[in-house]
């Protein structure tokens, strides 16, 4: 099993160094930490890129904490859990009506997982770090015309050529990932001018994790790594040249979720 990085990781948003340690949600050798100069909320030794392939894949954390919390919650709080999944899966997917925002072509899945969520019109590539998951990923995708490359997404992005994509989805991934901008530049260079970006991910500033504190669900340790404000994640999207548009901003502040679209200019 790989170890944690020896240096403490700079902001992903602002790259300071300095940030005030948050003991509450820190847990066992994991360190939580806010930027003080942009207040982003990180983790500041993540695991390397080896340890999430394999010793801390997705589909075993996940797991893992998951259960952990279904042990901790009363009978109450497990069946109104069982009463969301059950409206979540009765309401249309979130993520079709983001695929006709996003439109037809080529689209990149960043860490898809062992998932297709599109079908024609859309051509689906995506990179995915879980061998495991990868592998069933690519053959699903290669029979749709597309493929699914194995590696870390900031570094793997750059394997395909300027302009390939139409639009790229990050659902419930840039929260994984230590390399925020070099990731952005990457999905800059691989857009098309006027392409968007689907993005999803835990909202910090919701209201679930103001009650709930360290039992809040957006927390995962090790594999989440960022902890996104609608403020910080326009940031980072900012910095990396992306127009940004909030998209559940009627409900953000009840959503553990934030939904946006990052959009590349058509003029650079």
């Amino acid at each position: 099993m790989s170890d944690t990085s020896s240096s403490p990781r700079a902001c992903p948003n602002c790259n300071a160094n300095a940030a005030t340690p948050l003991p509450q949600y820190s847990r066992d050798e994991w360190r939580i930490v806010e930027c003080k100069s942009c207040t982003m909320v990180y983790l500041q030794n993540p695991i390397d890129y080896v340890a999430l392939e394999e010793d801390y894949a997705w589909e075993k954390t996940y797991a893992e904490l998951d259960k952990e919390r279904n042990r901790k919650k009363s009978w109450i709080k497990r069946a109104a859990r069982q009463v969301r999944i059950l409206n979540y899966r009765m309401k249309r997917d979130a993520n079709e009506r983001f695929l006709k925002i996003l439109g037809p072509g080529n689209i990149l899945d960043i860490g898809c997982g062992d998932v297709v969520r599109c079908q024609t019109p859309f051509v689906p590539y995506g990179i995915e770090i879980s061998k495991a998951m990868q592998k069933t990923a690519d053959e699903k995708m290669r029979a749709l015309g597309g493929e699914c490359v194995l590696g870390a997404g900031a570094e793997a992005i750059w394997d395909f050529p300027k302009d390939k994509f139409d639009s790229i989805m990050m659902h419930s991934y840039l929260e994984h990932e230590v390399q925020v901008a070099k990731i952005l530049d990457g999905a800059m260079h691989c857009l098309k001018p006027g392409g968007k970006i689907y993005v999803r991910v835990p909202n910090y500033n919701a209201l679930n994790r103001r009650i709930s504190g360290p039992n809040w669900p957006g927390f995962r340790y090790p594999d989440h790594v960022n902890y996104f404000t609608v403020k910080t994640l326009k940031a980072v999207a900012a910095n990396a040249g992306f127009d940004f548009k909030l998209v559940n901003r009627h409900k953000i502040w009840l959503d553990d979720n934030i939904l946006a679209l990052f959009t590349k200019p058509t003029t650079l």
